[in-house]
C-alpha cells in the first residue's frame, strides 16, 4: 500500500494555537494537506505537537508552506513516514471514549456503557484532541438544551463529519425530522455505515435522518426541509462566519443554534457576525481551548 508522510513540530501551547488559526485562514491551504494539534501529554499541557499529514514525501517549498504558519516562532521541523497500513492501527492510540452529558461515545474496540447513551464511531474516522474536545463539547451543550427545556421538531447538522451530533440529537428530540450535511462526499459512506452500527434509520420521515452533500446550506434538499428550529455547525470560525447570513436564515424565529468548531481567542469574531444578525448568547462551554456557543434567534427576526 502507498505511504504517506507527516510534517512535524513541537511548540508551546500559544504558538501551536497561533498555527492553528493561521491554518484556517489560509485560503489556498491545499484541502488534502490535513492538520492536527495536540497535547504532547496530559501532564504536559504547554507542550504541544503540531502534525501536517501529505500524500508524498514533502519537499523543501513544502516545508516552508508549514514553517510559514508559525510565522517567526518558526521551530525545526522533521518529516516521518506513516505507512498507510499502519495507519488504523495508529488511529486507536489515544482514542479513549468521551462521556458527555448523558452520552458515551467509543470506538468498536472499547465496551459500550449500559447506563449511558452509547454511540460507537470506528477510530479511523476519530479526530485529533481539539476536534475531540469540540465533539464532546457539542454533546454537553445538546444534553443540556435538552434539560433546559429546548423543543427542537426539526434539525439539522452542517459539517455532520461521522453523523455523530445528528444521532445524538435524534435521541433528544426522536420525534424531530432530522438533515444532515458535509461538503466531503466521503462523509455519505461514512454517515451511513455509522447509522447502520448505531442502529439509526435513513429516511425523511420523523425519527429518520437524511444525509446530503453541500457547501454550508448550498443544495435545494437542505433549503426545502428547513427553517430549522435547532441547527447544528461545528466547523470552523472562517466558515462560521462566512456563512452567518445563510445559516441565519436557516434557523427560525426562537429557534436554536449550536455553534462549534471555534477556538476561545475566534470566539469574538464569531459573536459578533451572529449578534449582528439577531441571535444573542444563551450559553457558552469552553472545553480546553475550544469555545462551543448555544445562540438564540430573536423571535422578532
Amino acid at each position: 500500500m502507498a505511504d504517506s508522510w507527516k510534517i512535524v513540530a513541537e511548540v508551546s501551547k500559544d504558538v501551536a494555537r497561533a498555527a492553528l488559526v493561521a491554518h484556517e485562514d489560509a485560503i489556498d491551504w491545499p484541502p488534502e494537506w490535513i492538520v492536527t494539534g495536540m497535547e504532547v501529554a496530559d501532564d504536559r499541557p504547554e507542550k504541544w505537537t503540531v502534525e501536517v499529514y501529505l500524500e508524498h514525501k514533502p519537499k523543501k517549498a513544502e516545508l516552508r508552506r508549514v514553517a510559514a504558519l508559525f510565522d517567526s516562532d518558526a521551530p525545526t521541523l522533521t518529516v516521518e513516514k506513516v505507512p498507510e497500513a499502519d495507519w488504523v492501527t495508529e488511529s486507536q492510540k489515544g482514542v479513549e471514549p468521551i462521556r458527555a452529558g448523558r452520552f458515551h461515545v467509543r470506538t468498536p474496540d472499547h465496551p459500550a456503557d449500559a447506563g449511558m447513551v452509547d454511540f460507537a464511531i470506528p477510530a479511523s474516522q476519530a479526530f485529533g484532541t481539539g476536534q475531540h474536545q469540540t465533539t464532546a463539547g457539542c454533546l454537553a451543550m445538546l444534553d443540556l438544551m435538552k434539560r433546559e427545556g429546548v423543543v427542537a421538531r426539526n434539525h439539522a447538522d452542517i459539517g455532520t463529519g461521522t453523523g455523530l451530533l445528528a444521532f445524538a440529537a435524534m435521541y433528544l428530540w426522536p420525534g424531530a425530522t432530522a438533515t444532515a450535511s458535509d461538503i466531503d462526499p466521503v462523509c455519505v459512506g461514512v454517515v451511513r455505515n455509522n447509522m447502520a452500527m448505531n442502529g439509526i434509520v435513513e429516511g425523511d420521515r420523523a425519527g429518520e435522518l437524511i444525509m446530503v452533500i453541500a457547501d454550508g446550506m448550498d443544495d435545494p434538499l437542505l433549503k426545502l426541509r428547513g427553517p430549522y428550529d435547532l441547527f447544528i455547525a461545528n466547523i470552523l470560525a472562517g466558515p462560521l462566519v462566512e456563512l452567518a447570513p445563510s445559516f441565519a436564515s436557516a434557523v427560525t424565529p426562537g429557534g436554536n443554534l449550536l455553534l462549534a468548531g471555534l477556538l476561545e481567542t475566534q470566539e469574538t469574531r464569531v459573536r459578533t457576525a451572529y449578534r449582528k444578525l439577531g441571535f444573542r448568547l444563551g450559553r457558552r462551554l469552553v472545553n480546553g481551548d475550544w469555545s462551543i456557543l448555544w445562540l438564540r434567534k430573536s423571535r422578532h427576526r
